[in-house]
């Protein structure tokens, strides 16, 4: 009988201490999420202060609620073939809401020109909504017209855009989701970079870099307005705020209006643009960037621009975005 009752002890106490095992691992696993859950926050938010998207955010307080899709902005040139290839492509992305092709040609656009592109942007928006199609004639041929404002935009987002440039619908789509989750950000294709001319010994006099520049180094300080989304509120930042100067130094060299934009929306946010990886087609013939001495005016439009801002805004990065799905290592 006493064997029996040393025998139930013993089991009872071997029960009670895998409770307390039990209940124990259990402590350590809960503490264990705990401390990688606050490990993965503060990283977080530690990355987001350092890209700069919550720090230096812009208030959008002007502005309407966000609205959905966005609009592209094209400029173009005496290229019409260009241009309806340009339009019959876009006009079947699908969160496409409206187009306006900033013309500054010294006649008006024809009305077989308008037909064609009405008729091609309808058409290939496949049963959506019909897409708002317009030209914003300008009676000055200037680059800065292509940052003019426009007051009845429909989206908040804008597609800037060159004519002779594709791109798949599903990278312009990507690049539109990196926008939306830091819409006071530039989000571009082509990135470009700048560095400090060490050959001039003060360190107030940079060198502009580009593509190898990026690709060497790895990092960027600009995503170029021929191909990029911002808000559409550096429109009227850019018709209203930009320097006047600057906005007459790029009419009169015809050149620069893409590193102004850059100046003025890194000096606006104090955070860097955001590079989206995508292939791009290039469906005209080489423009001014193939030209001799392209890279030694740009460098002079970096300090001059500097001269007027008072500072350097741009802010380097390294950071691109990829689509993951079709990357090999992510």
């Amino acid at each position: 009988m006493r064997g029996s009752l040393l025998i139930h002890r013993r089991g009872v106490q071997r029960i009670r201490q895998l409770a307390i095992s039990a209940i124990g691992s259990v402590k350590i696993k809960i503490l264990l999420c705990c401390c990688i859950a606050f490990t993965l926050l503060a990283l977080a938010t530690r990355a987001a202060s350092f890209m700069g998207w919550a720090d230096h955010a812009v208030s959008l307080d002007r502005f309407s609620k966000p609205r959905k899709g966005y609009t592209i902005l094209m400029n173009t040139w005496k290229r019409y073939d260009l241009l309806k290839q340009s339009i019959s492509h876009y006009s079947s992305c699908g969160r496409l809401e409206s187009i306006h092709i900033v013309w500054s040609e010294p006649n008006p656009p024809s009305d077989s020109l308008k037909e064609f592109l009405n008729h091609a942007a309808q058409l290939n928006s496949r049963g959506r909504q019909k897409i708002d199609l317009r030209f914003d004639i300008n009676e000055e041929d200037s680059l800065n017209n292509r940052f003019k404002e426009i007051k009845d935009l429909k989206t908040d987002s804008v597609f800037s855009i060159d004519d002779d440039i594709i791109f798949p619908c599903s990278t312009v789509e990507l690049a539109f989701d990196v926008w939306q989750s830091a819409p006071d950000a530039m989000v571009g294709f082509v990135p470009r970079i700048h560095w400090v001319d060490k050959s001039k010994g003060n360190g107030e006099h940079f060198i502009y870099g580009g593509w190898w520049s990026v690709w060497w180094t790895g990092t960027y300080s600009m995503v170029l307005s021929k191909a990029a989304f911002f808000h559409r509120k550096y429109l009227s930042l850019y018709t209203n705020e930009m320097p006047a100067s600057i906005k007459e130094y790029v009419s009169r060299n015809r050149n620069c209006e893409d590193i102004a934009m850059s100046f003025l929306v890194a000096n606006a946010t104090g955070a860097p643009p955001i590079w989206v990886k995508g292939k791009i087609f290039e469906i005209g013939s080489t423009g001014i960037s193939s030209l001799g001495g392209h890279n030694e005016k740009r460098t002079q439009c970096v300090n001059r621009f500097v001269d007027e801002f008072g500072r350097m805004p741009l802010v380097s990065t390294s950071v691109k975005a990829v689509d993951s799905r079709s990357a090999w290592f992510w």
